[in-house]
């Protein structure tokens, strides 16, 4: 007697699990459709505000009077007027403050994130350090360096440095432990774990301290020289402000937000390229 088998008592595989992320119509939206959206929407609740008067137009330029300020600072800018001079000596201001917060920020970071010492004894004076009002410094700053751009720049480079520090130290606590002990079990140096495995690990949180330290910068130079004289873009906003030229404020202040995107996507640029292995969250995508 011959036995045949069909497969119909064999057990049927479970189907296959596909996963359906839940995504609305807005995460549909492409991004430069959103963001346009939300500068319309922006433009039209200012427009409606100057219109309807509920604040005076001493305070509250139109966007039409904003948008001819824009064009007459940046004709000055193409043309090399007198706004040039200022502009070139804010860039100066910002960029050694950024190169001094950075080398600044990237010692101390390595000081307390790799010694006890330095978590320990050092870690707390720069935490109060820190919640100090920061513009209340730049008067001392004055008096010690001066009216020219040094005391701006120590003023930036203070109010830059804490959250490269921050940023440099988190990095090198994030170290796998496993990896630690591999490094040790293998007999490198405390040098050569470092310089290895921790500062390749820490980089993520070493340019997250630096992006915040890029915008803190911007400010830091530009509340120095509109507190502290000088000739910089600081200067033009406070002589605008002292005629009530609220329009030309608005404009210098695009122009500086403008700086600083550009400070800012440049460190952004520059992880991409060093720490390309690690993925950058969506607020850094350009």
């Amino acid at each position: 007697m011959t036995m045949t088998y069909d497969g119909a008592d064999r057990e049927a595989p479970p189907p296959s699990t596909v996963w359906v992320e839940n995504v609305s119509w807005f995460d549909r939206v492409p991004r430069w459709v959103s963001m346009t959206a939300i500068f319309v929407l922006f433009l039209a609740i200012w427009q409606g505000t100057h219109m309807t008067g509920l604040v005076s137009p001493i305070l509250l330029p139109s966007p039409g009077d904003t948008a001819e300020e824009l064009y007459f600072v940046g004709h000055n800018l193409l043309t090399g007027g007198y706004m040039l001079t200022p502009l070139w000596i804010t860039l100066k201001t910002v960029m050694w403050a950024f190169i001094l917060a950075t080398g600044i920020g990237f010692s101390l970071g390595v000081l307390v994130g790799e010694t006890t010492f330095g978590e320990r004894a050092v870690m707390p004076y720069l935490v109060a350090i820190d919640t100090m009002p920061k513009v209340a410094f730049a008067p001392l700053f004055i008096a010690w360096l001066g009216f020219g751009i040094e005391s701006k720049v120590a003023l930036a480079t203070f109010i830059a440095t804490f959250p490269i520090i921050v940023g440099t130290a988190a990095g090198l606590h994030a170290a796998d432990e496993n990896a630690r002990m591999l490094f040790k079990t293998m007999g490198a140096s405390r040098w050569q774990t470092l310089i290895k495995m921790k500062l390749p690990t820490g980089m993520p949180h070493f340019f997250t301290g630096l992006k915040i330290g890029s915008v803190g910068v911007m400010a830091g130079a530009i509340t120095g020289e509109f507190l502290g004289g000088g000739r910089g873009f600081g200067d033009l906003i406070r002589v605008a402000s002292t005629n009530l030229d609220t329009a030309r404020v608005f404009s210098l202040i695009i122009y500086l937000s403008f700086i600083g995107l550009a400070i800012f996507m440049s460190v952004v640029w520059t992880q991409r390229r060093f720490v390309f292995w690690h993925k950058s969250s969506t607020l850094t995508e350009t």
